[in-house]
């Protein structure tokens, strides 16, 4: 098999994988093993068996002492401390960029998406599609502001856990979290950290990258407290034990 080829069988297993597991399809708990999930996607072991490596080190599976592997079961508490641990480290990498100083070209970044995310609104509408991208970009340029290649790993590492992202109820989920969910003011807080950074005030932007990363815990007690199903709407809440 050629190298694109098994690039290829590597993505696809990891991708399928992933979705089957936080779709519910492989329930929490249940043992994974290379041979019948390999024929189950129709493609060899070895793929398979790097995506099972790759999932345990995202923390959705397992490693199981006998071999294989087990679909990890998250408690909401565990899924608070991961979205908590998100914002230290999302905090940390601001306060970095701010006493550092910010790269100048870094930060422009940051401005132009806080000013592409304006455009996302119009009136009472959202553009939530596009916001989810820009959403996406600016914490990604926010790890990147640090200067740390540590804190942007950790920050990688730790957005991987379901709802710990901060587009984890981004686009097609924001509409289920009308109580809880202002875009506007995740765009003030966009701004004000941005500022923040510029003005080399570390303390405050340590403060409000940290606050705003509680939206998604918000969001997440939001889903816990209403007694409704979003399963089908909601990837990984299928392995939250309440």
């Amino acid at each position: 098999m050629s190298k694109v080829g098994a690039n290829t069988h590597a993505t696809r297993a990891l991708l399928e994988l992933r979705e089957r597991i936080l779709t519910g399809e492989f329930g929490v708990g249940m043992r994974l093993y290379e041979v019948p999930v390999a024929e189950q996607l129709e493609i060899s072991r070895t793929p398979v068996r790097d995506a099972f490596a790759r999932l345990a080190e995202e923390g959705l599976l397992d490693r199981l002492p006998g071999g294989g592997y087990a679909v990890r079961t998250f408690s909401v508490e565990d899924v608070i401390d991961a979205i908590e641990l998100r914002g230290v480290l999302e905090g940390m990498a601001a306060r970095l960029a701010a006493e550092r100083g910010p790269d100048p070209h870094q930060l422009e970044t940051m401005q132009k998406i806080v000013a592409e995310i304006d455009r996302c609104f119009s009136g009472e509408d959202v553009n939530i599609g596009r916001y989810a991208e820009l959403n996406a970009d600016f914490h990604e340029a926010l790890a990147v502001v640090s200067g740390s290649r540590t804190i942007q790993r950790e920050i990688e590492r730790a957005t991987k856990l379901p709802f710990a992202s901060p587009t984890a109820f981004l686009p097609e989920n924001a509409r289920y979290f009308p109580q809880t969910h202002s875009f506007r003011s995740a765009q003030e807080q966009h701004r004000a950290l941005t500022a923040a950074i510029e003005a080399r005030e570390g303390t405050r932007a340590e403060a409000i990258a940290r606050e705003h990363a509680r939206i998604a815990r918000h969001n997440l007690e939001y889903v816990i407290g209403e007694d409704i199903n979003l399963d089908q709407h909601l990837p990984g809440l299928a392995l939250i034990v309440n």
